[in-house]
């Protein structure tokens, strides 16, 4: 089993949303960052565990749990001229992007904040902290872990 944190800014798509959707599940479409599609293209697997993380937020951090519910499949979103994530580039039959779907597991009753985070010591390593930019990224089971006991 693989763990990784996912970003999203909540007013685009929270949390809340997930937990809203038609199975508590949803596909995670848009990322156009070659690192982030490959980790969703070739690493993420059914059931691996995600932190759900709120960017662009007050506070940003990680707002609650999913879990990976479909392994990577291409991101239709690209080949959709209507969509904001369209790629002209793009070919269905040699997809750019790919995307996953993620299941809703629990809402952290308090968001454990990116400020909280960077003063854990164990965390000091985490990719969040070193590499905030990439909004796929893989943690640690003892980073999930803590962070976990942390929302809980």
């Amino acid at each position: 089993m693989n763990y990784w944190l996912m970003k999203s800014e909540p007013d685009v798509y929270g949390i809340d949303h997930l937990a809203k959707e038609k199975n508590k599940t949803d596909h995670w479409d848009g990322v156009r960052n070659y690192q982030a599609r490959n980790i969703m293209r070739d690493e993420m697997k059914k059931g691996d565990k995600v932190l759900f993380y709120h960017s662009n937020a007050k506070p940003s951090g990680v707002a609650g749990l999913a879990v990976i519910a479909k392994e990577g499949y291409p991101d239709h979103t690209a080949f959709d001229k209507k969509s904001k994530y369209f790629d002209a580039k793009s070919d269905p039959d040699n997809p750019r992007w790919y995307m996953v779907d993620v299941k809703f597991v629990k809402k952290f009753k308090e968001v454990v904040s990116l400020e909280e985070l960077k003063h854990i010591p164990e965390l000091k390593d985490m990719v969040l902290l070193n590499n905030s930019r990439l909004s796929v990224q893989p943690v640690t089971k003892k980073e999930y872990d803590l962070i976990v006991k942390l929302g809980t």
